[in-house]
């Protein structure tokens, strides 16, 4: 069941059943003009009002479930860092030697066959590397807030 409402009407609710969609939003303005049509509409509404100009109305579930929510959020997302850092250590020395093997690609010297060899091959690693660690850092971030949302939960409710 999903629910809509005006911007100019903030009292009226429109339910339909299903999930927010055009054909949801089509259905509601049909119960909209009905209302409209028995005069029960408090407003009028501009010439060319539209579905996609309804506002759908979020249910309010209890603070009770929307904590449990966000913990059970917090906990996935710093399970999400663990995992992160754990593959970001373990390609990190490999990722780092292969780095300073670029270098020689930009040095006069003469290199092997072999050398450029190892660095193509080498190049999947330090890709990985460099794709795992801006995930870890991206996550590290949101982390954060996840372990304020634990902190918070964990508190006594005695302090």
């Amino acid at each position: 069941m999903v629910q809509y409402t005006l911007a100019q009407s903030p009292e009226i609710i429109l339910s339909v059943p299903g999930k927010d969609s055009a054909k949801a939003r089509d259905k509601a303005m049909d119960q909209l003009m009905e209302l409209m049509d028995a005069g029960k509409l408090p407003t009028e509404l501009e010439e060319g009002f539209g579905p996609q100009q309804l506002i759908e109305v979020k249910e309010s579930t209890s603070d009770h479930n929307n904590s449990e929510d966000a913990i059970t959020q917090a906990v996935q997302v710093l399970s999400n860092l663990a995992t992160l850092k754990l593959k970001v250590q373990e390609s990190r020395t490999e990722a780092l030697e292969l780095r300073k093997a670029v270098d020689i690609l930009f040095s006069d010297n003469t290199v092997t066959e072999e050398e450029i060899t190892r660095l193509k091959e080498g190049f999947k690693v330090l890709k990985n590397f460099a794709q795992a660690n801006l995930r870890y850092q991206e996550a590290r971030a949101k982390a954060e807030q996840a372990r304020q949302v634990l902190d918070q939960a964990l508190k006594s409710p005695d302090a």
